[in-house]
């Protein structure tokens, strides 16, 4: 990317002192990246959270990035279709960045999907997609 790149980590507000993923704003985009595997509870939480910056903060776009993890289970992969379409409905459109080849095969053998939601390789990728560049890829949904 050229430029320099702004981030903002949020200060945890009341309630928030456990948050499990940092979410990091960049100009109109907030990233959520998920460093470890998250339980059902925390990721309700990161739903939640999201769903509230987006609105507050005017965001138009949200990237997951999920580069670390090694699993996605289908509670996972349900929260993740669930964050996008509530960001969608608060307007802002949702990028899942950084699925391993290992966990990509796994959701496929399993029946898992992100029907609807773009995809990309990694962050940068996705935060390019988000900001409607001309890459080879172009979001779906």
């Amino acid at each position: 990317m050229t430029g320099s790149m702004t981030l903002r980590l949020f200060t945890p507000e009341e309630g928030e002192q456990d948050m499990a993923v940092p979410i990091l704003k960049q100009g109109e985009v907030l990233i959520a990246s998920i460093q470890a595997a998250l339980s059902d509870r925390e990721l309700v939480e990161l739903r939640d959270q999201l769903a509230d910056r987006v609105g507050r903060l005017r965001s138009r776009g949200v990237v997951i990035d999920v580069t670390e993890l090694d699993v996605l289970d289908s509670f996972a992969s349900r929260m993740i279709r669930g964050i996008a379409y509530t960001a969608k409905l608060r307007g802002a459109e949702t990028v899942v960045a950084g699925i391993q080849p290992e966990v990509a095969l796994a959701m496929v053998q399993l029946g898992l999907s992100l029907d609807g939601i773009a995809t990309a390789l990694d962050l940068e990728e996705g935060l390019v997609l988000l900001r409607g560049g001309s890459g080879d890829r172009v979001p779906r949904g």
